[in-house]
């Protein structure tokens, strides 16, 4: 493995509603396409069409693609619509030298060393130590995390499933609203089905209302957010700050479990929406809340990723550093 620049590199951010796409050559990006997945019945003939309009129809050398959702073996099907992004097949089809197929917040993951000051807000702590261990969490669709590991100089991102893990109570009014889903949920409580996502908020703003007998109108994670934010729903507001002091408790609890010293950075669609009210928070008192390992805790930077790009700047990341 080595670390350089070469040629130009197709460059993909792909959803299942929206995906975007760049050609990058050197340290230059181009202008970013944004398609509809809907409009397009297979990746490869969205790709085609980008190709057309961005390149004259002629493939760069390499393409790396982000994708949301589990990748095996350089391929994913993805959940949310008909494409299925597989990097074998793509490669000749197109005339690719390469195609790599990330997922997504293993992206994110790749961009952290290279992400600037004004690119995040901190939430607290030390200096990160260098070379240790860079995590990334994000409340979304559902509930990412991925890990971003440096050993002689070559990187590693690790991608999790974490967001499947069972969510932690804290105090009795959480173990209450768990309790509440776990009648709901027959059962098991996810991270992400219980709390660290957009359904998540929801599930929680409604076990919430029933914890506390409280009759309150039917609210989406959009709406509960700007009822908290404007002060109109006292409900959504203590929706949100359960919210943020759970993501600091199971940021610690990932922060120890990867001994990420490098740092602990929050990205997703939610947060970023509500800097103020996070930063504010329990967040950060929840994070280093481990007991005896506080001190530890107390020493590891966190940060808000507010840059809207950030997957681009971590697929360059990856192909500088993946030459083939």
């Amino acid at each position: 493995m080595s670390v350089g620049k070469t040629g130009k590199i197709l460059l993909a951010d792909i959803g299942g509603t929206n995906a975007r796409f760049a050609i990058t050559e050197g340290d230059q990006t181009g202008p970013i396409d944004y398609v509809k997945v809907a409009d397009f019945p297979t990746v490869r003939e969205a790709i085609t069409d980008v190709l057309a309009r961005r390149a004259g129809g002629e493939p760069p050398p390499r393409a790396v693609l982000a994708v949301a959702g589990p990748v095996t073996n350089n391929r994913c099907v993805m959940t949310n619509s008909p494409w299925v992004i597989d990097g074998n097949e793509l490669q000749p089809a197109l005339g690719f030298d390469s195609v790599h197929v990330l997922n997504d917040f293993e992206v994110v993951a790749w961009s952290l060393p290279a992400l600037q000051p004004a690119d995040l807000i901190p939430l607290g702590g030390q200096a990160g130590l260098p070379g240790e261990p860079l995590l990334v969490v994000g409340p979304g669709t559902g509930f990412g995390v991925s890990c971003l590991v440096e050993r002689h100089g070559a990187r590693l991102a690790v991608v999790t499933e974490a967001g499947h893990a069972t969510l932690p109570a804290e105090n009795e009014r959480e173990e209450h609203v768990i309790a509440c889903l776990r009648r709901r949920f027959s059962g098991h409580v996810s991270i992400e089905r219980g709390a660290l996502s957009g359904s998540g908020l929801q599930s929680l703003y409604e076990a919430l209302a029933e914890v506390d007998g409280a009759a309150v109108p039917h609210r989406d994670a959009a709406a509960i957010t700007k009822a908290a934010l404007d002060g109109s729903c006292a409900h959504s507001r203590a929706t949100l700050e359960m919210f943020c002091a759970i993501l600091g408790s199971v940021a610690g609890n990932l922060a120890v479990t990867f001994g990420a010293r490098g740092g602990v950075y929050v990205a997703g669609g939610i947060v970023p929406r509500f800097p103020e009210f996070l930063a504010a928070s329990a967040f950060r008192a929840r994070f280093e809340a481990k007991g005896r390992f506080q001190d530890y805790l107390r020493n590891i930077p966190t940060w808000l990723v507010t840059k809207p790009d950030a997957s681009f700047v971590g697929l360059k990341v990856f192909a500088d550093h993946n030459l083939d």
